[in-house]
């Protein structure tokens, strides 16, 4: 019950009613009556993407078995930088640890270059 309010709350929108310019259009889409606003608390929940572009350049610069030299932002694990496949996954536990949150094993797999995972983890609302 805790998590499914703890889910609930940062779900929650605020709909106000918008003033139309023309007040004859009673017609058309719930867009145009209502405009949607995420609550302040929910828009502030995820990370900005130069920050975890830099957080996550950082984690990959520091991995023993990386070149700094060639670490840039739309490098590649494997083809740019030389890493296997278990090297990948210890990245991606590596940038768990860095962000406090759990990449599930379907996502983890996916994640493969430096892009990638600066936009996983900039979507996920439960990283730090």
């Amino acid at each position: 019950m805790a998590a499914r309010i703890a889910l609930l709350k940062y779900l929650r929108v605020e709909a106000r009613p918008v003033q139309l310019r023309n007040p004859r259009l009673i017609g058309g889409s719930v867009s145009q009556l209502f405009k949607r606003h995420f609550s302040e608390e929910v828009r502030g929940s995820f990370l900005d993407k130069d920050e975890v572009r830099d957080r996550v350049i950082n984690v990959v610069k520091n991995f023993q078995k990386v070149d700094p030299c060639k670490v840039v932002p739309n490098a590649h694990f494997q083809n740019d930088l030389g890493l296997d496949s278990l090297d990948t996954v210890e990245v991606v536990m590596a940038l768990e640890e860095e962000f406090g949150f759990e990449i599930p094993d379907n996502e983890a797999d996916k994640i493969n270059s430096i892009n990638l995972a600066v936009d996983f983890i900039a979507s996920h609302p439960q990283a730090k």
